[in-house]
């Protein structure tokens, strides 16, 4: 038999009755009215009347802290409402990666459970179930995804702690695609397939001068610059006959347009190979902005589409592919590793790793032994090297 209150329960007073229909006990808490005079009351569910009793008081705690906690407000529905709403600035690659992956995965451990019933243990579960079958830094990006959407939902009122704050993340099953580099026989190779090719300037700035793919897609005109009287000056004013020439690597193809890091800001001297190839590639864009006329947009960018819009960094791995493939190389390359090459073809040739740092845009030399490890030849066998060499 269902119980019903005969008079109007004051703010804050709770009922527990017995319901048939669902087998269950409900305990009720008025909070008072809304603006348009209706009842807000929450209720929550238990077998038993000590278990609707504990449920009540972690909603007179959370309602007295301030929370505004939303019936079945889940896991799922608080990483919806960050996607939805907390991604301001964010590149248009990020998003696409939070909204496939790792949203996917979030849903698929943790998306069922209430927010405001979510302890650590659960995303500590759920996160070492992920470490499972992905990698560390997906599993890295799901757990700061995680923090980010809980802490959205904070602020909102929607919940009194950020548990998955409390948690440090598993290291993954599957290792991250490894880097490699090009020899110099391949480099060469890569070069002379690129020839007479829209990407040919893209693969030789990159592969001579270390750029990272997003600083090349992001490279401006006016950042080529030519050193002339005692300045730099851009070459659409000065030209390419100039003895010095750099690039300014101020932007990125990045969310603010910033550089990876301040260190990242830096200009490069250019090889006469690069000058040349930028040379030709800025005929080959005139020739581009002359057959689109009208549809042409001004960007005043050195890669651009045949219209003049900024690459897309799927189409530019696609179209390298087909180079690589061309050049005898397979379609087993990226784009990213052509600067392993340029750090790898440095360290070859004796230049030392605080140099290589510097032209890299590294924060410091430990970054380019780390991330780069393979292409940094040991400082310690170089003596061993040269003896043998000398006295072989």
């Amino acid at each position: 038999m269902t119980q019903a209150t005969s008079k109007r329960r004051g703010h804050g007073e709770d009922s527990i009755y017995w319901d048939e229909s669902k087998n269950r006990y409900i305990g009720a808490v008025s909070l008072g009215f809304s603006p348009s005079g209706a009842r807000i009351r929450k209720k929550v569910t238990g077998r038993t009347k000590t278990e609707v009793r504990d449920k009540l008081r972690e909603l007179h705690r959370q309602v007295e802290g301030g929370l505004r906690p939303r019936r079945r407000y889940t896991v799922e529905d608080a990483l919806e409402d960050w996607l939805a709403h907390g991604l301001d600035g964010v590149s248009a690659r990020t998003v696409t990666l939070y909204r496939g992956t790792i949203a996917k995965a979030l849903r698929e451990e943790l998306g069922s459970v209430r927010l405001t019933e979510l302890t650590a243990a659960d995303v500590q579960a759920a996160l070492t179930a992920m470490a499972s079958r992905l990698s560390s830094r997906t599993v890295q990006i799901a757990h700061n995804v995680l923090v980010r959407a809980i802490r959205h939902a904070e602020r909102d009122d929607l919940v009194g702690r950020n548990v998955a704050a409390l948690v440090k993340p598993p290291k993954g099953h599957l290792a991250g695609r490894p880097s490699k580099s090009l020899t110099l026989e391949q480099a060469v190779f890569l070069m002379a397939a690129a020839r007479g090719t829209r990407l040919e300037a893209y693969i030789v700035l990159s592969l001579l001068s270390g750029l990272r793919t997003e600083e090349a897609r992001a490279l401006r005109w006016d950042h080529v610059v030519a050193w002339v009287d005692g300045q730099w000056r851009p070459v659409s004013e000065a030209g390419f006959d100039h003895e010095q020439l750099a690039v300014f690597v101020w932007r990125a193809d990045r969310a603010g347009g910033d550089t990876k890091t301040p260190k990242s800001r830096r200009t490069l001297a250019l090889a006469r190979r690069c000058a040349e190839a930028l040379r030709e590639h800025r005929v080959r864009q005139a020739e581009d902005r002359l057959a689109a006329g009208p549809l042409w947009q001004d960007h005043g960018l050195v890669f651009a589409s045949a219209v003049g819009t900024p690459l897309d960094d799927h189409n530019v791995r696609r179209q390298f592919r087909v180079i690589t493939e061309a050049a005898g190389l397979g379609t087993v390359w990226v784009p990213r590793e052509l600067r392993h090459t340029f750090v790898s073809l440095l360290s070859a040739h004796g230049v030392p790793v605080e140099a290589i740092a510097l032209l890299a845009g590294h924060n410091q030399t430990a970054t380019t032994e780390l991330v780069y490890r393979h292409q940094i030849v040991p400082a310690l066998t170089r003596g061993a090297e040269v003896m043998d060499e000398i006295f072989g």
